[in-house]
C-alpha cells in the first residue's frame, strides 16, 4: 500500500507530494517504452491500457476519499479529457477519409510550397490530422529521391511547428482554449515567431532539397515529370465533417454540445467514407485507441501536480518568459507536450495572477477561465512563451509529440530509411531546429 505524507499547505485542500509519482512514472513509461528491448516493449504494448488506467484510478481513489470535493475535481478532469479526444479523435478520423494523390515529382520549390500549405493547413486540422493526410502524399511526390531529411523536415514543420497558431493546430493548445485563452489569441500574439520559426526551417531544408535534387540525373526527373499521374482528392465530403469540427470548437461547452457535434462528425465521416479511401490510407484505430487509454492515465494522475502547483507554484523561482519558453520546451521535448503546457500554465496562474484562488472562486463561474483570464490581463508574454516552448519542441524528438512517432512509422512501412532516436536529434534536431528556437527565443520572447 502506498504511504503518503500529508503536507499542510495554505488556503485550501492538503496535496500529499508522494501522489504525484504515479504522474511521472506514466510519463517515463510512455517515453522510455518505445525504445526498451523488443519483449519489454511488446509487454508495454499489450498492458499500456491497464497501466494506465490503474495508475490514474490510484490517484482518482485518493481524491475521492481524502479530498474535500475530490468528486468534482475529478468531474471537472473527466470533461476536460472527454472535450480534449473527442477533438483529437474526430479530427483524426475525419482526415483518415481524405486520400490525396499527386502529380509528377517535387522540385526544391514546390516540396518548400507543399511545406509551407501545410503549416497552414495544420492550424486547422491539427498537426495529427495533418501528418496522418499529408504524409503519403508528400511520400508519393518524392518517390524517386526520398530521403531521411524529407521525413524529418515534415515532422518538425507538419508534425509541430505549424500548428502553434490555434487550439486546433496541436493538442496543448486545446487545453489552453478549454482552459480559457481565446481561440484567436495566439494568432495575434505569436504569428512573428511562428513565421520565423517555420520559415527559417523552409529555408534549411530548401538548401537540403536542392542539393539532392542536383544529384538527380536528368533522365530520372523527365521520367518521373512524365508519367500518367493526376492530381485527385478522393473523400471530399470529409470537407463538410471538417467544417463542422471547426464549427463545432466555438460551440458552447455546456451540455456537451460540442462533445456532440464533433463525434456526430466523426461517426458521419466513418460511415460515409468509400472503404477504398480507408484502405488507400491504411486506416485504422490503433493511434486514437493509444491516446485515448493513456490520456486517460495522464489527466487524471496529473491533478495532483496541477494541484500541487497551485500551492507552491511561486517557490519554482521561474520569473521571465524565456525560462517558460525554455523550461516547457525541454520537458515537450522529452514528455508529452499537452500535460506540460497544463503544469506551466497552471504555474504561470500562480505565479503572476494577483487575485488568490479564494477571491477568484468567490467570483463565480468557471474558476480555470477566470483565472487565465486575468493571466491573459497581467503577463500574456508568459502564456505565449509555454504554448510556443510546449509546440515547437515537440518537434525535437520522435516522443515529444504524438505525430511524430506515427510519420516515422508510416515513413518506414513505405521504405524510407528514417534516421535512429539518436540520429534524429544529433543529426537535425540539435544542430538545425535547436539554434533556430533559441534564435526565435531571443527575438520574440
Amino acid at each position: 500500500m502506498l504511504a503518503l505524507t500529508i503536507i499542510p499547505t495554505e488556503g485550501g485542500p492538503e496535496i500529499p507530494p508522494a501522489l504525484i509519482i504515479p504522474f511521472g512514472l506514466l510519463l517515463l513509461l510512455i517515453a522510455t517504452m518505445p525504445l526498451a528491448p523488443a519483449k519489454l516493449k511488446h509487454l508495454w504494448e499489450h498492458y499500456y491500457p491497464h497501466v494506465a488506467v490503474t495508475l490514474g484510478l490510484l490517484v482518482a481513489g485518493w481524491y475521492l476519499v481524502g479530498m474535500p470535493a475530490g468528486e468534482r475535481i475529478i468531474g471537472h478532469t473527466l470533461h476536460e479529457y472527454f472535450s480534449f479526444i473527442c477533438l483529437i479523435g474526430s479530427l483524426f478520423v475525419v482526415a483518415g477519409g481524405i486520400h490525396l494523390k499527386v502529380k509528377g515529382e517535387g522540385t526544391p520549390l514546390a516540396n518548400v510550397a507543399f511545406l509551407a500549405v501545410a503549416a497552414v493547413v495544420t492550424n486547422f486540422i491539427g498537426t495529427t490530422g495533418a501528418s496522418m493526410l499529408l504524409i503519403r502524399p508528400w511520400i508519393r511526390v518524392n518517390k524517386y529521391r526520398i530521403s531521411a531529411f524529407h521525413i524529418v523536415f515534415f515532422i518538425f514543420i507538419v508534425s509541430n511547428c505549424g500548428g502553434a497558431l490555434t487550439p486546433i493546430g496541436d493538442p496543448p493548445l486545446f487545453l489552453g482554449y478549454l482552459r480559457g485563452v481565446p481561440f484567436f489569441w495566439l494568432v495575434e500574439h505569436a504569428i512573428l515567431p511562428w513565421t520565423f520559426v517555420n520559415g527559417l526551417l523552409l529555408g534549411a531544408f530548401y538548401v537540403f532539397d536542392r542539393h539532392s535534387f542536383s544529384k538527380v540525373a536528368a533522365t530520372v526527373r523527365s521520367h518521373a515529370t512524365q508519367e500518367h499521374e493526376t492530381w485527385s482528392c478522393d473523400g471530399m465530403i470529409n470537407v463538410l465533417f471538417l467544417l463542422a469540427i471547426i464549427v463545432g470548437v466555438f460551440l458552447p461547452a455546456e451540455y456537451f454540445i460540442r462533445e456532440a457535434v464533433l463525434l456526430g462528425a466523426a461517426l458521419a465521416s466513418y460511415n460515409l467514407t468509400p472503404k477504398p479511401v480507408h484502405q488507400e490510407n491504411h486506416f485504422n484505430f490503433a493511434p486514437v485507441k493509444e491516446v485515448a487509454w493513456l490520456f486517460l492515465g495522464i489527466f487524471l494522475t496529473m491533478m495532483p501536480a496541477l494541484g500541487y502547483l497551485e500551492k507552491h507554484g511561486k517557490e519554482t523561482g521561474l520569473t521571465k518568459p524565456a525560462q517558460y519558453y525554455y523550461a516547457t520546451g525541454s520537458l515537450s521535448a522529452v514528455l508529452d507536450n499537452a500535460p506540460t503546457y497544463l503544469n506551466f500554465l497552471k504555474l504561470a496562474e500562480v505565479t503572476f495572477v494577483t487575485e488568490t484562488p479564494e477571491e477568484i472562486a468567490a467570483g463565480g463561474g468557471d474558476y480555470d477561465k477566470r483565472a487565465v483570464a486575468q493571466l491573459l490581463k497581467t503577463a500574456p508574454q508568459f502564456v505565449v512563451a509555454l504554448s510556443l516552448g510546449a509546440v515547437f519542441f515537440g518537434a525535437m524528438t520522435y516522443i515529444g509529440n504524438g505525430p511524430n512517432f506515427m510519420v516515422k512509422s508510416i515513413a518506414e512501412s513505405s521504405g524510407v530509411k528514417v534516421p535512429t532516436f539518436f540520429g534524429f536529434l544529433f543529426k537535425y534536431s540539435l544542430p538545425i531546429l535547436l539554434p533556430i528556437l533559441v534564435l526565435a527565443a531571443w527575438l520574440f520572447i
